[in-house]
């Protein structure tokens, strides 16, 4: 038996390194090509040179020098968007960025990231066969990175737009740009996540992937394996200044729909519900009965708002949009935004420990947001020793100073070591509502604490500064 395995081992032997190598072609296969992709689509990828003159002298902190950098150098770019605020204007130079674009139609309309043109003095667009053509803004919007510019061309090659919802985590996708100025790179990646929000970025979901991006991609196209533009390349997120395997895209659909909508009118119009909302987390979540933290709770209704209109109330859970169940806050912001003004909608909400359904008219997001004035301080007080707290009743003239619509509340004067200080409650927070209840003044708070000792956590609505929050106050452990 012996001999008979010693003679046939060799065979044995043949038979799995066959095997092996039979597994790692189809493995080779199964690989995708890019090759057609990137022959295809270049000529409808361009590169962009934004040139802006000096306006105001900045000083730099003591110590610090700038370094003498070409004005053609691509280096430049890593002042920018990607890593940070613009550095324009530093010793009276001109400063130059460069970025990439895709045409999407062959008039010579080009599609780029805001932070690549804006306050651009010239624009520069260079083709991957040298043609290099001055472009003019058509219109920019900043609140989704994205840019609609014109250059006087026709019969122009362009790219085919797809759509980012049919896309799946783990796809492959393809990116071309000019990373540091070198045109027409292309790399490669998978989708990383989907629906990504970003601080300082509430209108837009992500597309985030692990393709290699670096400064000089932003506004380039993000492709799918079929070819088709699903995303527009915005930022990365980075530690060093370089590429960290965290890339991020504006989906397709939103950036075309803002395109259209600079096109057409210069200005981008966005959905509103005036709401302030913050995530439920799981104390939250207990006090509102709730069995897991999801959706959007509401801290503030403005006046004269969709919100009001539609009789959402603070201290609603905002579980779903249109359908769309919320995981968390961030994701309501671009789900408004993104609907059409005059538009209904569907909020289903927790309201009280039962759900509810209301309808509501999207409206339209006003250009800005007025300022609040700042919160005095004051020196009497009265103590609530339970949870480490001293409150006292608002003065009319500071009522006045806030203007402060809400009737009744207590200003916190102090936080001691307790319950209160844990809850994340600090001297200057305006208590308005405890457990679903306005409060009244300070000796109502008192009140309403001494009710509800019994309960182990209560929510409580306190507003700080500008900002009105919910915070979850344990009583008992």
């Amino acid at each position: 038996m012996n001999n008979l395995v010693k003679r046939q081992f060799p065979l044995l032997l043949v038979g799995c390194l066959l095997a092996v190598l039979g597994s790692l072609n189809a493995t080779a296969r199964e690989l995708p090509d890019f090759t057609e992709l990137a022959e295809q689509s270049s000529p409808a990828v361009v590169n962009i040179s934004s040139q802006h003159k000096p306006q105001t002298r900045k000083r730099l902190p003591k110590g610090f020098s700038m370094p003498e950098v070409p004005e053609d150098s691509p280096f430049s770019d890593l002042f920018k968007h990607f890593f940070g605020e613009g550095m324009e204007g530093f010793g009276g130079r001109e400063s130059r960025s460069l970025g990439s674009g895709f045409v999407i139609s062959s008039d010579g309309y080009i599609l780029t990231n805001h932070h690549v043109v804006a306050e651009a003095d010239e624009i520069q667009v260079r083709f991957s066969d040298r043609r290099t053509y001055d472009a003019k803004v058509i219109g920019s919007d900043k609140g989704s990175d994205i840019a609609l510019i014109k250059i006087d061309a026709t019969g122009l090659p362009t790219v085919k737009i797809g759509t980012s919802s049919d896309l799946r985590v783990g796809e492959w996708v393809l990116a071309i740009g000019s990373p540091f100025g070198f045109d027409h790179t292309v790399t490669a990646g998978i989708v990383s996540a989907k629906g990504r929000n970003l601080p300082r970025e509430n209108y837009v979901p992500f597309i985030q992937t692990d393709v290699a991006i670096n400064p000089g991609n932003s506004g380039g196209p993000l492709f799918n394996l079929g070819g088709e533009v699903i995303g527009v390349n915005s930022q990365i997120y980075s530690r060093t200044g370089g590429f960290m395997g965290l890339s991020f895209a504006v989906p397709i659909e939103l950036a075309m729909n803002v395109a259209d909508q600079l096109r057409e009118s210069g200005r981008v119009s966005r959905g509103y519900l005036g709401v302030l909302i913050q995530n439920v987390d799981r104390n939250l979540a207990e006090s509102f009965g709730m069995p897991q933290p999801y959706g959007a709770l509401v801290s503030r209704v403005m006046p004269g708002s969709p919100a009001a209109e539609a009789k959402l109330q603070v201290g609603d859970v905002i579980l779903a949009f249109n359908g769309t169940r919320l995981l968390n806050s961030s994701q309501l912001p671009p789900l408004v935004g993104t609907a059409g003004v005059d538009d209904k909608a569907r909020l289903r909400v927790l309201r009280d420990g039962r759900e509810l359904e209301l309808d509501i008219r999207i409206g339209q997001l006003p250009d800005q947001a007025e300022d609040e004035p700042a919160l005095p301080s004051t020196s009497e007080s009265a103590e609530i020793g339970q949870l480490g707290l001293s409150v006292i009743d608002i003065d009319p003239n500071v009522r006045e100073q806030l203007s402060l619509e809400e009737n009744g509340g207590a200003l916190v004067a102090k936080v001691a070591q307790g319950p209160a200080k844990d809850a994340g409650l600090r001297r200057g927070d305006i208590i308005l509502m405890f457990d679903g209840t306005d409060v009244k003044s300070a000796s109502h708070l008192r009140k309403l604490i001494d009710d509800a000792e019994e309960k182990r956590s209560v929510a409580v609505l306190v507003r700080r500064g500008e900002n009105p929050l919910f915070m979850a106050l344990r009583l008992k452990d």
